[in-house]
């Protein structure tokens, strides 16, 4: 509505895609375990969540080496922000 009155206005955009992409499992794991209470079961589910997962790149249709991922969360998972906000 500012802006169709011609008054000054602003828009700032944040974009936490690859902030997700930075989330240190050590750490998150240390912090739902110490800060939250989390322990035994629902610990060792979110840890199992988050290890074992890999990444592989498609360039002019050649596929590079497979790689583990030691950072991040899941992104498109309704889990995932949740545990990089965390």
């Amino acid at each position: 509505m500012a802006a169709d009155q011609r008054q000054v206005t602003l828009l700032a955009l944040l974009d936490m895609s690859s902030a997700l992409d930075c989330a240190d499992h050590d750490l998150l794991l240390q912090r739902l375990q110490i800060d939250f209470g989390l322990s035994n079961a629902p610990l060792e589910w979110i840890r199992s969540f988050l290890s074992d997962r890999t990444y592989q790149l498609v360039y002019g249709g050649d596929l590079s080496h497979t790689y583990l991922l030691q950072y991040g969360v899941p992104q498109g998972s309704v889990l995932g922000p949740l545990l990089y906000v965390l």
